[in-house]
């Protein structure tokens, strides 16, 4: 049974080692043994020194205050608490304790010092102060003066404002400064360098701050914020909805964790003001003064702030309010046709960005009753344009049940099942007029990507589309009919057995397409369903081949990649899935082959041109014409249009795209690393995995340093650790290890971050892992790994059999193993004596494995046996005498004089 004193022992020398994360837990243990109130003082007085060590000041404060308690004449734990007032920036408090150590003992020169700098400090702290008020009073004066002319001076003095409000002093400085109502007033002055310059100040302000977000709600006002948003300049709009999101997330992060400190003081509730905000987006959708931008830029925002993060978030009741109060006004966007009169101003980009919000607001839904509720309100909204209304009314329920395809399809499916509606979608696909042409047909493409509607479209819509293509004189129309011919077309996917169309007809609609892609004479819009339809008839591996053939069609759906049209990215990335195979395809068993042929079932075949070779070949001309540029265009897209899915599609082609180890270095220097992180970090699991082990390739074969220059080689450990998960397959598992292995070899910064990510006991599982690759690769990083001094304490922890496994596996029979764990123990002895101690208590075979080493065929084996010994005499006198009386004298007299080996 250990006592608290002896425990207080343990955390003193701890301390005194500058192991300060440990000392702490010793006295921590102490603490909860310990009754007397003297002794529990002495321990919080301890721990608040810990705490110094580790910035952690709060927490130093807290403790130094529970041993003055005890004791108001302890100068140690008030010394140590005026410490941690000044790393908090509470001056004042400060110096009242420094004064109080004077008094106590008036000798102390170190209190005195302590306390004359801390006096000049807080000086220089009220000069710059007072400095800051005038300066800020200046550039407000600046900005405000409508008889200034010196347009440089106004910049200067805005981008000064902005640069002061990113620090928590100078933004308090402007809050305090009565800087809102300033800034207000830059807001209404409608010139968009001063409304740019006030947005982005109260960006600062309201950064990571909740009670100043909801004093500056108060005073701006939701209306005011909102009407910002929908102005017709674009960069001011953008501003607006930056602003919009930074407050939205100071006010979620009030929901969701405690404050401490100043906001203690008022409780705030912010549901209230978050449901504010929301209800003035939702009515900005369907406000005719608005801008189309302003629109899509309130839609990017409900999309960002409204459903939840995660399924671990039980509460989705601000979807469920959304839906209830604002449904119908999202569904007036997607239902907008354009050029109609009266209809909504929008951008080609809103109504892909009205599905995706749709979309999300349908899977944040947790029960039937949910779902029913919001399949009921889709059905009123569109029955109510489609019943008693002319035929701009039928439209607009026809747009809506696109846009229902286009996002949740489960509510698109129930509306289009509704009486009248395909039947009204079919006749207007032969309408002479080209506005209610293209609605009907795009319907009509949408419906035929539902395999419930896919059959009914086959038996009616397919001749109907034929009719249009051939005969239509307008392209607009035309390509639409090929992208619905096109995905009835690939109906079969993969199989090469299953031809929907008759021979070469596939190839005649894919040249088509290939044909109005390059066609720039064509609008952009236009030539996106090209590519809709590339996504489909590249199923075909013969499509496939004279696609990558054409280079003028690559680069130009690349170039459509890069534009302002995101609503394309999901067919690009699929087209490019498509042709680089990296979808999932799973070998057949032979045996249910057999049983399929018995049973005269029908069975998949491979294209000939789907064979590793052709998708190499594929693969090469894809990076030639320069594909990974497009594709990291692609992510750096802000747009709904990225969604989860269109990310793991990207995902999937960079891992097709650095299979193999010659291909890397050109990934990485035209983007690929740096486009791999975010991927890697955000998306599906499945997205998300495969990202991480295109990261974890390139960190393999390549010089992690120069590959991920800067920050960035930090932001790659996550990924990696990720594909040490239990559920990924074992190659993840065993790339992840080798590329941690390459990282962990760097730098004692980058080790930390392991440590960090929790890796390490990961990495000790594979170690006992059967595969004995995987074996392999988890102790060579576990050798690497070794050069931290914390991995160092885990081989000497009580019961553990770290050391044990190390000095068992420099015994194995597998070569490149002992070569690792003889590694792992040179690298121990060396940094850590100890250890040297703790190896003969480990096993009994100790001295034959070390012997073995020595004697080994291998000089790399032998080197590193000569270092465990060299270490192990120099260690410890007992150690030393084992090794002696053993025969390892002579076996290292011979070996000192072999010449070959110096």
């Amino acid at each position: 049974q250990v006592t608290a004193e002896q425990l207080r022992a343990r955390g003193n020398a701890l301390f005194q080692a500058g192991d300060h994360g440990a000392a702490l837990a010793a006295y921590t243990e102490a603490l909860s043994l310990s009754d007397a109130a003297s002794e529990r003082a002495v321990l919080h007085r301890n721990r608040a020194a810990c705490y110094l060590k580790l910035e952690d000041y709060a927490k130093a404060e807290a403790d130094a205050t529970k041993a003055i308690e005890a004791d108001g004449r302890d100068v140690k734990a008030l010394f140590r608490r005026s410490q941690a007032l000044q790393q908090l920036g509470r001056l004042d408090q400060a110096v009242s304790d420094l004064q109080r150590c004077v008094s106590l003992e008036p000798r102390n020169k170190a209190f005195h010092e302590a306390l004359r700098a801390l006096g000049s400090s807080m000086h220089e702290k009220m000069k710059a102060m007072s400095c800051t008020d005038s300066k800020v009073e200046q550039m407000f004066q600046i900005l405000l003066d409508l008889d200034e002319k010196d347009a440089d001076k106004k910049q200067k003095a805005a981008q000064n404002l902005i640069v002061l409000a990113r620090e928590e002093a100078g933004a308090e400085k402007i809050f305090q400064s009565d800087g809102v109502r300033l800034l207000m007033q830059l807001l209404d002055t409608a010139k968009a360098d001063l409304m740019l310059a006030a947005l982005r100040t109260l960006v600062g302000l309201c950064s990571g701050h909740r009670s100043r977000t909801t004093a500056i709600l108060a005073e701006l006002g939701a209306p005011r914020l909102a009407a910002v948003l929908g102005v017709e300049h674009e960069q001011v709009s953008l501003a607006a909805c930056n602003l919009l999101h930074v407050m939205f997330d100071s006010l979620k992060e009030g929901l969701q964790k405690d404050f401490r400190g100043k906001e203690d003081a008022v409780v705030l509730d912010s549901s209230r003001d978050l449901k504010l905000l929301i209800k003035h987006l939702l009515e900005l959708l369907v406000l005719e003064g608005a801008s189309a931008h302003g629109r899509d830029n309130a839609l990017n925002l409900l999309i960002k702030v409204v459903p939840r993060k995660s399924p671990k978030e039980t509460n989705n009741s601000l979807s469920l309010w959304v839906i209830d109060q604002g449904l119908k006004k999202i569904l007036e966007v997607g239902s907008t046709v354009c050029g109609s009169s009266g209809s909504l101003p929008v951008t080609e980009n809103s109504r892909m960005s009205t599905s995706v919000l749709l979309s999300k607001l349908y899977e944040d839904l947790k029960c039937d009753a949910e779902r029913e509720n919001f399949h009921r309100l889709c059905e009123d909204y569109v029955r109510s344009w489609f019943d008693g209304h002319e035929l701009p009314g039928k439209l607009r329920a026809i747009q809506t049940v696109s846009c229902l395809l286009q996002g949740p399809s489960d509510a698109g499916n129930r509306v289009l099942e509704l009486e009248g509606i395909m039947d009204c979608v079919l006749s207007l696909c032969a309408s002479v007029c080209e506005a209610h042409q293209l609605v009907a047909v795009e319907a009509l493409i949408h419906a035929a990507d539902k395999a419930k509607r896919a059959s009914f479209i086959t038996a009616n819509g397919v001749n109907l589309l034929k009719e249009i293509y051939k005969h239509s004189e307008r392209d607009s129309i035309r390509i639409r009919a090929l992208v619905g011919l096109c995905k009835l077309g690939s109906a079969g996917g993969t199989d090469f057995s299953m031809k929907q169309f008759a021979e070469g007809s596939t190839m005649k609609l894919a040249k088509q397409c290939r044909k109005w892609l390059c066609n720039e004479a064509i609008d952009a819009g236009t030539r996106r369903w090209a590519v809709e339809g590339l996504a489909y008839l590249t199923f075909d591996a013969d499509v496939k081949e004279e696609f990558v053939e054409d280079k003028a069609a690559m680069q130009a759906m690349f170039q459509l990649a890069k534009s302002e049209d995101r609503s394309v990215l999901y067919a690009v990335a699929s087209t490019l899935v498509n042709c680089t195979n990296s979808y999932d395809h799973e070998e057949p068993d032979p045996q249910m082959l057999e049983l399929a042929k018995y049973a005269k079932q029908h069975i998949p075949e491979q294209h000939p041109k789907d064979k590793p070779e052709f998708v190499r070949r594929r693969v090469r001309k894809l990076l030639v014409a320069g594909v990974v540029s497009a594709l990291a265009c692609m992510v750096k897209s802000e747009n709904p249009a990225l969604t989860n899915s269109c990310r793991e599609l990207i995902s999937r082609v960079f891992l097709a795209l650095v299979e193999e180890a010659e291909d890397r270095g050109g990934v990485v220097a035209q983007g690929g690393g740096k486009a791999l992180i975010p991927l890697s970090l955000e998306g599906t699991e499945v997205g998300q995995t495969k990202a991480a082990q295109a990261l974890a390739k390139i960190t393999i074969t390549s010089n992690p340093e120069m590959a991920f220059p800067g920050e960035r080689i930090y932001e790659v450990v996550r990924p990696l650790v990720s594909l040490l998960h239990l559920q990924r397959t074992g190659l993840e598992n065993f790339e992840g290890l080798m590329a941690l292995t390459n990282l962990a070899g760097i730098s004692e910064r980058l080790r930390q971050k392991i440590l960090k990510e929790r890796a390490v006991p990961m990495i000790e599982g594979y170690m006992f892992e059967e595969h004995e690759l995987i074996r392999l690769a988890a102790t060579e990083c576990m050798c690497n790994m070794a050069m931290s001094k914390e991995v160092q304490e885990m081989f000497l922890a009580e019961g553990s059999d770290r050391l044990k496994l190390m000095v068992l596996y420099s015994g194995e029979e597998d070569e490149k193993l002992r070569r690792a764990a003889s590694g792992t123990l040179a690298m121990l002895t060396a940094l850590h004596p100890p250890i040297c101690k703790r190896i003969p208590q480990v096993t009994v075979h100790w001295l034959e494995i070390l012997q073995a080493l020595l004697l080994s065929p291998s000089a790399e084996l032998q080197h590193r046996g000569a270092v465990v010994v060299m270490n192990m005499m120099g260690a410890a006198r007992e150690v030393a005498e084992q090794l002696i009386a053993s025969e390892m004298l002579e076996i290292l007299s011979v070996l000192a004089k072999d010449k070959d080996k110096p």
